[in-house]
């Protein structure tokens, strides 16, 4: 990014902190709480009815419509976002998650928070250039209708418009009531799991709809280990990320949320745990770190 961008961003984030962007801040919004309120939260925590929404402690419950509202209100500037956010490095990430799917021919994948249809398109391209085949198939899944109307727009340009290649289904990863048991030979969810309530029945549900060596794989932001390194990609998640949101997109506070929530999804080698716990057999430590480990593969087998 030029010095002339950087500054750009750096003076968008000293105008733009808006009253609306104090709640992102646990500190700042306990702050604000009186002692009765912080006393409920505590009460609630540890009653274990609340979770998180970036930053901040939201009743689970709650979750779900708040997440429902930043992907509404990003939807339509997804793709131009995911480029300014990662510098267009979310590309070789998602080219290297589909060569390391590797699927054959008549895959059925089953891609959750599907989104604008990164995966979903990359898959079907794969099985045409490397296999020549037009017999796998995939169902796009998300549970917000706008991110979903994008993906179906985007394929309306494609090869696979008008096929029986691909279809779209609104559906809470949580519970994907429509999808039968052992019915799908992958499972993909690509930056989307650590915006669920409930990571590990994520987890549960692909373990229920993969067939016997089926094949749980997860892209999503992760841990940077490097000290110096992850200084830098600080500076860069909290000071330019949500400023280029309110450039880009005139909401700052989405993007507050998505950088937030990147911090609170689980390390690497717990969310390794979390996928082995729930049934899968992994190779190894059951990831790959891209880009120092600012994003990483996760993938399990259903042995």
């Amino acid at each position: 990014m030029s010095r002339a961008l950087l500054n750009t961003c750096r003076n968008v984030t000293r105008q733009y902190r808006s009253p609306l962007a104090a709640p992102f801040s646990t500190s700042a919004h306990r702050l604000h709480q009186s002692p009765a309120q912080q006393q409920q939260q505590q009460q609630q925590q540890q009653a274990g009815k609340t979770t998180h929404f970036g930053f901040r402690d939201v009743a689970e419950e709650e979750k779900e419509s708040l997440v429902h509202k930043v992907f509404a209100n990003v939807a339509g500037n997804y793709d131009v976002m995911n480029d300014a956010m990662s510098l267009g490095i979310h590309r070789i990430w998602k080219d290297q998650f589909i060569r390391s799917m590797a699927p054959g021919p008549g895959t059925k994948l089953l891609d959750v928070a599907g989104g604008t249809g990164d995966i979903a398109l990359r898959f079907l391209d794969y099985c045409r250039n490397i296999h020549r085949d037009s017999t796998a198939s995939v169902t796009m899944v998300d549970i917000n209708p706008h991110m979903l109307e994008e993906g179906k727009k985007r394929f309306q340009t494609t090869p696979y418009a008008h096929t029986n290649q691909a279809d779209f289904l609104v559906q809470n990863a949580e519970h994907l009531v429509d999808i039968p048991d052992e019915s799908v030979d992958v499972y993909t969810i690509a930056f989307g799991i650590r915006n669920c309530t409930h990571v590990d029945r994520v987890v549960k549900e692909a373990y229920r709809v993969l067939k016997p060596g089926g094949r749980f794989m997860c892209l999503e932001f992760a841990q940077v280990d490097n000290p110096v390194i992850g200084k830098f990609y600080d500076i860069y998640s909290f000071d330019v990320i949500p400023a280029l949101g309110q450039i880009i997109a005139n909401d700052r506070d989405s993007y507050q949320y998505l950088v937030e929530s990147i911090r609170k999804f689980p390390p690497q080698a717990d969310f390794a745990q979390i996928i082995r716990d729930q049934g899968f057999k992994t190779i190894g430590s059951g990831y790959e770190d891209l880009t120092f480990g600012v994003a990483a593969i996760h993938s399990g087998f259903k042995i």
